[in-house]
């Protein structure tokens, strides 16, 4: 499969590489067709990986992750042009955190919003999945924790595209609950707000959340 990522951060570079591991094409985009955090990490990974422009990533793949920072997301997807996100799943990872009072972050988008329900207003005929977004980048691929694999929840529209995104989420080592429509990215954001809670606590960031079910 060729999968576009937008966004040369370390969720980009993370799910970038795990995608190579697994056997995926991915080209990561950018502003710049050359960003040197983009060619550095390609020329790590090998044949399959490769760099562009956001538009250029979002026309190559078959599959596309949004892996910016949240402010960045309407800049983002205007660049990555409407008719390349067209029809395609698109996997929010991101967090409207804001860190204008300091440390912790709030939510720049909340109450009967979010993040994810902006993504999805942005690109309409995308089929917007919220994945990734409560989780630190080092236990995105193949969490190892005692307590078993970890639960990813998710929420979006599209059935079809959350049962495709399910999927992927077994292949990276995890659980996987549906929350619902794109509107409990309300809550899911949220969900982020307590993972870092609990890291500034402890000063520990290797941590990530569990559904127990009867």
């Amino acid at each position: 499969m060729r999968v576009g990522v937008f966004g040369t951060g370390d969720v980009g570079k993370t799910l970038g590489s795990a995608l190579i591991t697994l056997g995926h094409e991915v080209m990561m985009g950018a502003r710049e067709a050359q960003n040197p955090k983009a060619l550095e990490w390609a020329a790590s990974q090998g044949a399959r990986a490769s760099v562009g422009t956001f538009a250029e990533a979002a026309a190559f793949g078959e599959l596309l992750i949004l892996s910016t920072l949240g402010a960045a997301n309407p800049a983002v997807l205007t660049a990555a042009g409407a008719e390349n996100l067209a029809g395609k799943v698109l996997i929010d990872t991101t967090n409207p955190l804001d860190f204008s009072r300091g440390f912790p972050p709030t939510l720049a988008v909340a109450g009967q919003d979010s993040g994810g329900e902006q993504v999805q207003r942005l690109a309409p005929e995308a089929r917007v999945v919220k994945a990734f977004n409560s989780v630190g980048s080092p236990l995105m691929f193949r969490p190892n924790l005692p307590g078993g694999p970890p639960t990813m929840f998710i929420c979006g529209n599209d059935a079809a595209a959350k049962a495709q995104v399910t999927a992927l989420l077994g292949d990276f080592g995890w659980e996987v609950e549906d929350s619902g429509d794109i509107r409990s990215s309300r809550y899911l954001e949220g969900l982020c707000l307590l993972w870092v809670l609990r890291g500034a606590i402890h000063g520990q960031w290797g941590h990530a959340f569990k559904l127990l079910r009867a």
